[in-house]
């Protein structure tokens, strides 16, 4: 197969909605309309720091990375999160993953952002496996006050 990556633009809205709502449901989840019509406005727009790139294998959507840039305390320089990246079970093992990451830090290294991070559950066995391979775990733990 043949793995091509592109950035969000309008005509891929179906796909991003297929494969982030396919993301959710695998960390058991969902969200309103709003969210997914919120979040879309928020990629496609200039003023937004919120990107989406989504894999496509042999013309056919199979995974996305969405991020964003944010300021930090501890630098100058804004950091990347790697939000959600997801690729679909049938796709694994293909490269994509990693080829979303990679484009996740040479969009960040292009914006002159040095720190690209992300969170994942301690279960996530697979991705953590790729992730191992691509990065540095590090010794901190999410918390949340909703």
């Amino acid at each position: 197969m043949k793995l091509e990556l592109k950035s969000a633009t309008p005509e891929m809205e179906q796909d991003w909605r297929e494969l982030w709502g396919k993301y959710l449901t695998f960390y058991k989840t969902s969200k309103p309309e709003e969210v997914y019509a919120t979040s879309w406005a928020r990629i496609l727009s200039a003023n937004a720091p919120m990107y989406s790139v989504l894999a496509y294998a042999d013309g056919r959507a199979v995974g996305l990375v969405n991020f964003l840039y944010h300021s930090s305390f501890w630098e100058e320089e804004d950091r990347c999160y790697l939000n959600d990246l997801y690729v679909s079970e049938g796709a694994r093992g293909l490269g994509a993953g990693e080829a979303l990451i990679k484009a996740t830090v040479d969009h960040a290294k292009a914006n002159g952002v040095g720190i690209v991070y992300w969170t994942t559950a301690r279960d996530n066995a697979v991705a953590r496996g790729l992730y191992d391979k691509v990065s540095t775990l590090t010794p901190f733990i999410k918390y949340q006050v909703s």
